[in-house]
């Protein structure tokens, strides 16, 4: 089975998914991971439906597979706090409509911050809210997203990801493993065989819809959430490629959200690490090929 590797893509307003499937063809990419709109804020255009059938359409040419596409929930949704509790289910209904409407069935979620009521109360409001937001009667599956444990976030271990399953009781909700999510976490993926094994016995990898790879700015366990460029983290160049290749990984999309490189942090690094990925050969000198590479463009 060929690799399903690819990255975060941007979506305009002018040519909405069409720029997304352009970019990620930039990238040699077969599969790719957006946003709907800014993640910081509520301002959405309205769907183009004509957009929408030119971006199938290209995808079907050029042998990407809209099931391995992914739609990122924006920040903003924080279903683990009581605050703004219709605001959360109402937005997020809506992000499951849009990606219903481009025909995108993996919606990945960040769980949220209890911001001091306390795991048990967190895992509670989430449960509540991804209860009334799920839409039955479409395929739009909830991918919650493994996290660092920054702050008050939930969802820093698996048994808060399975407690949340649980709760919800939905065959809709699935899971989005962030490898610097796990490692800041504390899960050592020098060992990803035992993380694996895991996260099996507690969650199940029947339950495993997305897998987000990128490397860490921090040591195991630090709690961070600092993305680093693919080799140039704690995790390392040969941990990513076996978590990449895992026999038990394989048909799961695998999506990049490295930093940009340059002096001025605006050259994506995505052609760079996925020919990186795909030939299993660690680039020393990869922040200068791409800063080179952009510079003649």
């Amino acid at each position: 089975m060929e690799l399903i590797i690819g990255s975060h893509v941007s979506f305009n307003k002018d040519e909405q998914m069409v720029k997304s499937v352009k970019e990620a063809l930039s990238y040699k990419a077969n599969t790719f991971m957006f946003y709907t709109g800014a993640p910081q804020n509520t301002k959405r255009v309205e769907l183009d439906e004509s957009l929408a059938l030119e971006a199938k359409k290209m995808m079907e040419e050029k042998n990407i597979d809209i099931n391995n596409v992914v739609i990122h929930a924006p920040y903003i949704i924080n279903p683990a706090n009581d605050k703004n509790r219709d605001f959360n289910i109402n937005f997020l209904k809506q992000e499951i409509s849009r990606a219903h409407f481009l025909g995108i069935n993996k919606l990945v979620l960040h769980p949220g911050s209890h911001v001091g009521l306390g795991v048990d109360k967190g895992i509670e409001n989430i449960i509540e809210v991804l209860k009334a937001a799920i839409i039955d009667d479409n395929d739009v599956d909830i991918c919650l997203e493994t996290m660092a444990g920054k702050g008050s976030e939930i969802g820093r271990t698996f048994e808060e990801i399975k407690r949340i399953i649980d709760g919800v009781d939905n065959k809709h909700i699935k899971v989005c493993l962030d490898t610097c999510h796990i490692n800041d976490a504390g899960y050592d993926l020098a060992n990803f065989d035992k993380v694996l094994d895991e996260f099996d016995a507690i969650i199940g990898l029947d339950k495993l819809s997305v897998v987000h790879i990128n490397d860490s700015k921090n040591e195991i366990n630090t709690h961070k959430d600092r993305h680093e460029n693919i080799g140039y983290g704690y995790i390392g160049f040969d941990n990513l490629i076996k978590v990449i290749y895992h026999e038990k990984l394989k048909g799961i999309p695998k999506i990049l959200e490295t930093p940009y490189t340059g002096t001025d942090k605006s050259y994506p690094p995505y052609l760079f690490e996925i020919d990186m990925i795909r030939n299993k050969k660690f680039n020393s000198n990869l922040i200068n090929d791409i800063e080179d590479y952009y510079n003649k463009c």
